[in-house]
């Protein structure tokens, strides 16, 4: 499924379908404190109800069911979804999955104690997810916003590899990222109050395949180029890799705003 966008890549299409094969191989790679934080909050865990939108191939919900929160997620393309289904069924795990944008989820008012969007919130049309995740939280619920991004002003490889991706998507707008907090669209202050926020700089941990894989699996590459642009860059990405060590750390960083629902605040 196409995606357009004019905030995003100038308006130029992507599909996460197309890449998600290498997506469910290569993306899973938040390190264990980035969801030991995410407990620490008091979110995503046992007795909670919750909502990840944007879920990709499951990422969020399969590596913290261990915790017992009730999961569901949802994404807007069937091919990560299907993903999802898949690798959750084999490791055995009950989570409810369902083909939706963020915009027109179909579950009823106060189904969740906790929504979260993980790394996918800017894609959102905030007008209207705003009211619509208030309507769907239970009284008491909360708003999880989270991101995990590479620096690739402090990371030389990291910086290597956006600008090949650059050479062969100029379009592309994910790179050049800093260390910062969190930008919270300020459409969601009418339906919810600011309890936390916070960001952490953290080491991840790849080797040359899968950072190949990683960056292979973004936006600007597995996402938008036709294969023949795909194959010419991982050729390229994958001989600037063998100056590097088989493996090695790539700086990201990760920052998260914990929001809470207004009361009565329903449109």
């Amino acid at each position: 499924m196409d995606i357009k966008d004019k905030r995003i890549d100038g308006g130029k299409a992507f599909d996460w379908g197309r890449t998600s094969s290498d997506y469910a191989r290569y993306r899973d790679i938040y390190p264990d404190e980035f969801y030991r934080k995410i407990a620490e909050l008091g979110l995503c865990i046992k007795g909670q109800r919750v909502l990840d939108i944007g879920t990709g191939t499951g990422v969020l919900p399969r590596n913290m069911y261990s915790l017992g929160a009730d999961w569901t997620g949802t994404d807007i393309s069937p091919e990560q979804i299907a993903s999802a289904e898949q690798m959750s069924k084999l490791a055995g795990m009950n989570i409810r999955y369902s083909v939706s944008s963020a915009e027109s989820l179909p579950f009823e008012d106060g189904s969740f104690d906790v929504i979260t969007a993980c790394q996918c919130y800017w894609y959102f049309d905030h007008k209207r997810t705003a009211p619509l995740f208030s309507r769907l939280l239970s009284d008491n619920g909360r708003l999880l916003l989270i991101m995990m991004n590479w620096l690739p002003f402090e990371d030389e490889l990291a910086m290597k590899s956006e600008q090949l991706v650059l050479k062969y998507n100029p379009d592309w707008t994910g790179a050049g990222d800093r260390f910062k907090q969190l930008v919270i669209p300020e459409e969601y202050l009418t339906q919810f109050s600011v309890s936390e926020t916070g960001e952490y700089r953290l080491p991840v941990r790849f080797t040359r395949e899968s950072w190949n894989g990683r960056i292979k699996a973004c936006r600007g590459i597995g996402a938008s180029l036709p294969q023949d642009r795909i194959e010419e860059w991982e050729k390229e990405h994958l001989k600037m890799l063998e100056a590097y060590p088989e493996e090695f750390d790539i700086l990201h960083y990760a920052a998260y705003a914990v929001l809470d629902k207004k009361q009565n605040n329903y449109e």
